[in-house]
């Protein structure tokens, strides 16, 4: 005979990884609202200002955070096999020196170099190899990104030589300056 302990199910346990995870993206939404509520609005603004967004985006941040930590306290996401998978330290090492340099690089090259970098260094943590592409790649995006918050929104997100010397360029041939 069998008894009912037999068919327990079995323990869960709190996944420590995914609730770090959890906990990371939940202190990213923390700074995310302290920097949103430093942001001066004018009272010209109605209902839709410059924090619409970022509040947006922190809820959104926030409502993740919270999933990503109950996912976690039920004994995580992730499936068997792939917990036991070893963390690629090597490659999160390239893709945090992306982001440390973009951090490092973007106030005396501007938004597009350091972007360019980046997205290199991130690419090559995921296992590209072919750097002259990816910085193509990179150099075509963040230019998309920059000329449309520069031109079309008209905020500056760090613009260096490669924007300064493209905004020349295009002031001329659009006949902007004299």
């Amino acid at each position: 005979m069998t008894s009912d302990d037999d068919y327990a199910p079995p323990q869960q346990r709190l996944a420590m990884p995914e609730l770090m995870i959890g906990l990371g993206l939940l202190a990213c939404a923390a700074v995310t609202l302290w920097q949103t509520l430093a942001i001066p609005v004018s009272p010209m603004y109605s209902k839709v200002g410059p924090t619409v967004f970022p509040y947006m985006t922190t809820a959104g941040l926030a409502v993740l955070a919270l999933l990503l930590i109950v996912a976690a306290a039920r004994g995580g996401w992730q499936p068997e096999e792939e917990k036991e998978t070893p963390t690629d330290w090597k490659a999160m090492g390239f893709v945090v020196a992306g982001l440390v340099a973009n951090a490092a690089l973007i106030q005396p090259l501007g938004f597009t170099a350091a972007s360019v970098v980046m997205f290199v260094l991130v690419c090559f943590g995921f296992g590209s190899r072919h750097p002259l592409r990816d910085a193509l790649i990179a150099l075509v995006l963040a230019l998309a990104a920059y000329f449309g918050f520069a031109r079309a929104l008209g905020v500056n997100i760090g613009a260096g030589y490669i924007e300064n010397t493209l905004n020349v360029v295009v002031d001329a041939v659009l006949g902007l300056r004299n």
